[in-house]
C-alpha cells in the first residue's frame, strides 16, 4: 500500500495540514517544519499525489502538447525537447494527436476534459484558428512553429517562412540554374504558403530563369517521393526547393529510382536540418531551423503565462541559415 499523508504526519509529529503545505507550491511553512516533514517522507518513501495536490492548488500542471503531423520524423526531436523541457520545470506534458481534426472547438473540449493549465500548439500546418480557440476559451496558449506576425493574437515562436523561401531561391540562383522549382507541402498549410511566397518573390528578380511549382499532399517521405516521380516523367527542373527535409528525402529516393543522381542531374535544398538530413547516405543541403531555441523559448513563454495569463502576445522569430552539404553543387569560387 502507498504511504499516506497521515503516516508522514505521525512520523514527523506534525499535523496533516503541515505535511500538505510542505508539498504545495507557494504554501507557507517554516524551514524547521519543512525539514521534519521531508525527513519523515524520505524515511517512509512517501511521494505526494499529484492529482490530490491539484485539488488543493487548483492547478494540474498538465500542459497540452498538440500537433498533427506525427509522420514527420522532425517531430520526434520536437517532442523529445518539449517533454524533457516541461518535465524539468515540474510540468507534465499531455501529448495530443490532432491529425485529421478540422474543428478547433473539438480540440478545446478534449483538452478541457483533462483540466490542462496551458496548451502548446506545436505545428506549422494546423491553422491559426486552433491556437485562437484555446485563447478564446481562456486557456494560456503558445503557438510553436506558427506563422510569423508583427502583431500576433497569441504568443508565436518560430521562423520567418517567407524569408526561408527567399534564402532557398538565392541558394539555387548561386548555382547558375536556368530552371528551378518549388516543391511544397500541403497547399493549405501556412508554412507552405509563406515559403512559396518568399521563393516566388525572390525568383521574380530573375525573369530569365524558368520557374515551376508543385505541391505534395503532406509533409511526408511518401508524398515527396510520389510527387517527384510524377515530375520526373515530364520535364524536371535543374534545382528544387523542397519545403521540408522529409519531402526532400522522398524526392531523393525518387531521383535515385529513375537512375539519376543528385546533385549531378538535379539539385535539392530542403528545410529544417533534422537529424536524418545529416546522415552520410543522405547529406542533404538544407536550411537550418533552430528547433532547440524555438522549443526552449516556447516553454519559457508558457511558464510565464501560468503566472501571468493576461501577458500581452508576442512573436519570437528566430533566424535561419543555409547548411551546405552534398545535394547542391559546390558554390563557384
Amino acid at each position: 500500500m502507498p504511504v499516506t499523508l497521515k503516516e508522514v504526519a505521525e512520523r514527523a509529529g506534525v499535523s496533516r495540514s503541515a505535511v500538505s503545505r510542505t508539498f504545495t507550491d507557494g504554501a507557507s511553512v517554516s524551514e524547521k517544519m519543512r525539514s521534519k516533514v521531508e525527513k519523515a517522507a524520505r524515511e517512509l518513501g512517501y511521494s505526494p499525489n499529484a492529482l490530490a495536490s491539484s485539488l488543493t492548488t487548483g492547478r494540474t500542471k498538465l500542459i497540452g502538447l498538440v500537433s498533427n503531423n506525427f509522420h514527420n520524423p522532425i517531430f520526434l526531436e520536437v517532442f523529445d525537447l518539449f517533454t524533457r523541457g516541461l518535465q524539468e520545470r515540474g510540468l507534465r506534458p499531455l501529448l495530443v494527436n490532432l491529425t485529421e481534426e478540422r474543428d478547433p472547438e473539438n480540440s478545446v473540449r478534449m483538452l478541457r476534459q483533462y483540466s490542462v493549465d496551458g496548451v502548446v500548439v506545436a505545428s506549422s500546418t494546423l491553422p491559426p484558428e486552433f491556437a485562437l480557440a484555446f485563447r478564446d476559451a481562456g486557456v494560456p496558449v503558445v503557438h510553436s512553429f506558427g506563422r510569423a506576425s508583427s502583431s500576433p493574437k497569441v504568443h508565436v515562436v518560430g521562423i520567418d517562412n517567407v524569408e526561408t523561401g527567399r534564402m532557398a531561391a538565392r541558394a539555387l540562383m548561386a548555382r547558375g540554374y536556368k530552371h528551378v522549382a518549388f516543391l511544397g507541402g500541403p497547399r493549405d498549410a501556412t508554412s507552405t504558403q509563406d515559403r512559396h511566397k518568399g521563393f516566388v518573390e525572390e525568383m521574380a528578380l530573375h525573369p530569365d530563369v524558368r520557374l515551376t511549382e508543385s505541391f505534395a499532399k503532406a509533409y511526408s517521405h511518401e508524398a515527396g517521393r510520389k510527387e517527384m516521380l510524377r515530375l520526373l516523367d515530364d520535364q524536371p527542373a535543374e534545382g528544387y526547393f523542397c519545403g521540408d527535409d522529409v519531402l526532400s528525402i522522398g524526392v531523393l529516393s525518387a531521383i535515385k529510382d529513375k537512375g539519376l543522381s543528385c546533385p549531378d542531374d538535379i539539385g535539392i535544398i530542403g528545410l529544417n536540418d533534422m537529424e536524418m538530413s545529416r546522415w552520410e547516405n543522405i547529406d542533404l543541403t538544407t536550411i537550418h531551423q533552430p528547433i532547440k531555441q524555438i522549443v526552449n523559448s516556447s516553454i519559457e513563454l508558457m511558464v510565464a503565462m501560468l503566472d501571468e495569463p493576461d501577458r500581452y502576445p508576442e512573436a519570437r522569430i528566430f533566424p535561419c541559415s543555409v547548411v551546405e552539404r552534398g545535394t547542391l553543387p559546390e558554390l563557384p569560387a
